[in-house]
């Protein structure tokens, strides 16, 4: 499956526009994804966008800019509360306390998801991966790549989680 590119109806991001993005799962679970009200402000075509279902507290999404498309993925974090040591975020490269970065699996796109393909990373148990790369200075929780700017730290999240992206929608290793 390709990315999609979002069409924004009156420059609002729609349930639906989000739905139509999801890649790496059935049309019935994007259906029952739960799309938080802060969602719809953010731009998925310029900033990786991620969120943990309330309701469903393994369950996580994420958007993804690859180009001027957007690939929506289903993640779902182990089973605990994180790593119980301080870890880093494979996509943010930043430095959380303890309990604070998971890991978390994505099925892969197509048959091979079927066949209950999966490929793993570690993240931010929040996904608030975004909102991490700006963080102006280290706070005791929270540690951002040292020596590079907000910019900087922006652009690598970004080719990092379309590398994931694209692990997860290749058909094979």
């Amino acid at each position: 499956m390709s990315p999609a590119t979002l069409d924004l109806e009156d420059g609002q991001l729609t349930d639906e526009a989000i739905r139509s993005t999801m890649t790496n799962c059935s049309r019935g679970e994007a259906h029952r994804m739960r799309v938080p009200d802060w969602v719809h402000d953010c731009d998925p075509v310029h900033e990786v966008v991620g969120w943990r279902d309330p309701k469903a507290p393994e369950r996580g999404w994420m958007l993804v800019p690859l180009g001027k498309a957007v690939v929506g993925l289903a993640l779902r974090a182990t089973p605990g509360k994180g790593v119980r040591a301080t870890a880093m975020c494979d996509l943010c490269r930043t430095t959380r306390s303890p309990g604070e970065v998971s890991l978390f699996v994505a099925a892969r796109a197509g048959e091979s998801g079927r066949k209950h393909n999966t490929v793993g990373t570690y993240l931010c148990s929040d996904l608030a991966c975004a909102d991490n790369v700006r963080v102006l200075r280290a706070t005791p929780t929270l540690k951002p790549d040292p020596g590079l700017s907000i910019s900087q730290r922006r652009d690598g999240l970004r080719e990092r989680a379309a590398a994931f992206a694209a692990k997860v929608l290749a058909t094979r290793d």
